[in-house]
């Protein structure tokens, strides 16, 4: 299953820190571990590579790497103009405690088609004080919030792959 390359340079985005790079070229950002990470994860037990595939097609991906092998992964939903939704961001257990995960976000905040916006948002169950360095707070107001959630789309019942 193919990933769509970024489709001019202008939208190739990348930051270095020593031997690790982050980037948006789609090309580089390996699926199989992607998908591997999520369908073991608490928010998305279970995906179908299908579902993570089309996820990535629509999204600012940023892939980290070491040398050529990937090490973490983070994407973006976003109208570049008022609003972005930070999604899906993990570093590999052997990348941890390196402070990697902060760099990632760094670079993910310094992109120039995420400057200006009004509005960001995730969803975290146990990541709230590295979010905090960048500004994210508990939602202010959660009674106007809403959502529409469906825990079972996953299963293999819901899912024909």
């Amino acid at each position: 299953m193919a990933i769509t390359t970024a489709k001019r340079p202008a939208d190739l985005y990348e930051c270095r820190k020593d031997e690790f790079l982050v980037s948006t070229d789609r090309s580089r950002l390996d699926l199989n571990l992607i998908h591997h990470f999520l369908t073991d994860c608490y928010w998305a037990r279970g995906i179908p590579k299908k579902t993570v595939a089309r996820s990535i097609e629509h999204s600012l991906c940023f892939g980290m790497y070491n040398a050529d092998k990937q090490a973490g992964f983070a994407r973006i939903i976003s109208d570049y103009a008022t609003y972005a939704y930070l999604r899906d961001v993990f570093v590999l257990e052997p990348y941890r405690g390196q402070g990697l995960g902060k760099w990632m976000m760094q670079c993910i905040m310094a992109h120039p088609r995420l400057q200006g916006l009004r509005r960001w948002s995730l969803l975290t169950r146990d990541a709230h004080r590295l979010y905090a360095h960048f500004g994210f707070t508990p939602l202010k107001a959660p009674e106007r919030y809403m959502e529409i959630h469906n825990p079972t789309v996953y299963s293999p019942i819901a899912v024909q792959e």
